[in-house]
């Protein structure tokens, strides 16, 4: 399998992450989907990563619909249990984790654009998203070392990808400081070997016009 994905992706380290937990080798393609010469588009119409090529001309794309796939596929960790309830209880945080990030995105990109094209308005809005849904994660998740009847999953691979991600992107967000159950769990999550091997690293995105 090849996987394209972005350094700072949160998107991509998810599925980097859920393949590194099932012991799944797979190459990994480098890319920076913004510039012009990304090779994005070649593997997703979209443009976007993470993209995996699972066959010759077989592609999937989107991070949830590639996770979806993996799990077919009967490897140990279990991230989407088959209980529909806890399966729901899942994929509702990796949604709420997966919309913060999709925030950031946009306040990066906006902020990649000429200052003369920038909107505060724009940026103030999706920072208002991302703080919100931030919080909604601390409170989802209170006391308990896993989002999830207490059992490791796609939401806290989620949201360990999503709190390193503001970090990287948003570090005016300070949410170690209002939230420390969050704080304990990005801890724990950022010991996991599969977490140790995709820390997320900035990419220069190219000015936008």
């Amino acid at each position: 399998m090849k996987l394209l994905s972005a350094k700072p992706s949160p998107f991509a380290r998810k599925v980097r992450v859920a393949l590194i937990e099932k012991g799944m080798p797979f190459e990994s393609i480098i890319d920076a989907p913004w510039n012009a010469d990304s090779k994005a588009s070649s593997m997703n119409p979209l443009g976007k990563v993470p993209a995996l090529e699972i066959g010759k001309g077989e592609v999937l794309y989107d991070s949830k619909v590639i996770i979806e796939y993996l799990e077919t596929l009967d490897r140990d960790p279990e991230l989407l249990p088959k209980d529909p309830l806890a399966r729901e209880a899942h994929k509702k945080i990796e949604a709420l984790a997966d919309g913060v990030c999709d925030a950031i995105v946009l306040t990066v990109i906006e902020t990649a654009r000429e200052p003369a094209l920038q909107s505060a308005d724009w940026i103030a809005r999706q920072h208002g998203k991302a703080t919100a849904g931030i919080a909604e994660t601390a409170r989802l998740l209170g006391s308990r070392d896993w989002f999830v009847r207490d059992a490791f999953g796609i939401a806290d691979v989620a949201v360990g990808c999503m709190l390193a991600y503001v970090s990287l992107r948003a570090p005016h967000i300070e949410w170690r400081k209002r939230y420390s159950n969050l704080g304990t769990f990005s801890a724990r999550m950022e010991s996991r070997p599969s977490f140790r091997d995709t820390v997320p690293e900035p990419q220069q995105i190219d000015t936008i016009h």
